[in-house]
């Protein structure tokens, strides 16, 4: 099938065909997207149109899920308001949904980090909750790091070796003691399932809001808690687990290792030349190392420095705590 260009006038014809009401509004692209594209219409609503995905489960989902689960979040998620349908002009989904005010994390930053926190502390805490019986289910990304084997060995060989540099063994480290830890035993809990710098709005130096639920399911929340180092900046992961106060040490050790899987992602989606992802997001290269340097703990550190196994211990013993029965 040949790739449809998705333009202003695009989205004009498809909001008089489907939506009439909503056609004047003011359009303009938003920056950004990935498998999906989003413009903004009027100052309130926002058009999320299928560009790289094919498969209409993550648009579905959302339209299920978020409408009731967005109002025992406390940070703004976007809610969808109308479907729109594949049609002969577009045979893609597409959905208005509301806007979530503030700037995406990859282009903005985090000055206030204890309040960012405890923020996303918060918000994990309202989500991580149990799911109805007919919930989704794990989308792929596995609900233990042992399940991510092959994602994160083909991200550890695909960054160039330069940028990962003598942080290899560490990371190595860091990955085999996740797959390592027990699994997580307590009932399984809504997950949002990609929380990244692209997929959270940031506002007066701190989070303002979670968007992108297309991998919504139910699993292990140390998906969702590998965020501590993702997202955070240095020196407030103890005190994000400290304010969540219900993950336990195995826990902890999952969530490490898949926020350092998730670092080396960003990483080789930022990476220039043959061996980046195509359509690379150069901001992404700095953010994931950033991430990678807070998952060994020396973000503040010299480059020679090693991480130690009594830092990890550390910080999992400072936050090492009762798990909630959900």
């Amino acid at each position: 099938m040949t790739e449809i260009e998705i333009t202003a006038d695009l989205i004009r014809d498809l909001l008089q065909d489907q939506h009439p009401d909503l056609a004047g509004f003011p359009l303009r692209e938003v920056e950004g997207g990935w498998g999906n594209q989003m413009w903004r219409l009027g100052d309130e609503l926002a058009v999320r149109i299928q560009r790289m995905d094919t498969d209409p489960a993550p648009q579905l989902k959302e339209r299920r899920w978020l409408p009731p689960l967005a109002p025992r979040l406390p940070l703004p998620v976007p809610v969808p308001v109308r479907n729109g349908a594949p049609s002969e002009r577009f045979p893609k989904l597409w959905t208005v949904m509301t806007w979530v005010p503030g700037l995406p994390l990859d282009r903005g930053s985090i000055a206030r980090g204890e309040h960012a926190a405890a923020t996303l502390a918060a918000f994990l805490r309202a989500l991580h909750v149990a799911a109805p019986a007919d919930a989704p289910v794990d989308t792929g990304r596995g609900t233990h790091p042992k399940d991510c084997t092959e994602g994160f060995e083909h991200f550890f060989h695909s960054v160039d070796a330069d940028a990962i540099g003598s942080d290899a063994a560490d990371v190595r480290a860091v990955w085999d003691d996740a797959v390592a830890a027990p699994a997580w035993e307590g009932s399984p809990v809504w997950v949002h399932g990609d929380l990244h710098p692209a997929n959270v709005v940031v506002a007066d130096g701190t989070l303002a809001g979670v968007v992108d639920f297309g991998d919504l399911f139910v699993g292990d929340p140390a998906v969702d808690l590998s965020a501590a180092w993702v997202l955070l900046p240095a020196g407030v992961a103890a005190r994000f687990f400290a304010a969540y106060a219900e993950a336990d040490e195995a826990t902890v050790r999952r969530a490490r290792g898949l926020a350092a899987m998730k670092s080396l992602f960003l990483m080789l989606m930022g990476q220039n030349g043959d061996r980046g992802l195509p359509g690379g997001k150069p901001a992404w290269g700095p953010a994931g190392r950033a991430a990678l340097d807070r998952v060994l703990e020396r973000a503040a550190a010299p480059r020679d420095r090693r991480p130690t196994a009594t830092a990890v211990a550390a910080l999992q013993n400072g936050v090492r705590g009762g798990r909630r029965e959900v």
